[in-house]
């Protein structure tokens, strides 16, 4: 089950600690809903990432401070430094979003 993303204290901490991956997301968003029958799935192969999951609606100065304007859309950590990003307002897929993550080695 994918954390679900609280407050900004909490972003600053885990992005920290290791290899993380955020999911900017919003529960009206229909390509949003589109990838949660597999992101479990995801989450699962990648096991050396933590997933977070970032409503777009509550951290709405952080998605324009990481410019994210699209959903759903990822964005990856390693201690705090980005190490890639997966950012468009297109519909994905699981093969899309796990050559994302593959390619982020």
């Amino acid at each position: 089950m994918m954390k679900k993303l609280e407050s900004m204290e909490q972003l600053q901490a885990v992005k920290t600690e290791g290899k993380v991956i955020f999911l900017f997301s919003a529960d009206w968003c229909p390509d949003c809903r589109f990838i949660d029958p597999f992101m479990p799935e995801v989450e699962g192969k990648y096991k050396e990432f933590t997933f977070y999951y970032v409503d777009r609606d509550k951290f709405i100065d952080l998605c324009i401070e990481m410019d994210v304007f699209g959903i759903p859309s990822f964005v990856a950590f390693d201690h705090g430094k980005e190490i890639g990003r997966f950012v468009n307002k297109d519909r994905k897929t699981q093969e899309q979003i796990e050559a994302f993550i593959e390619g982020l080695q």
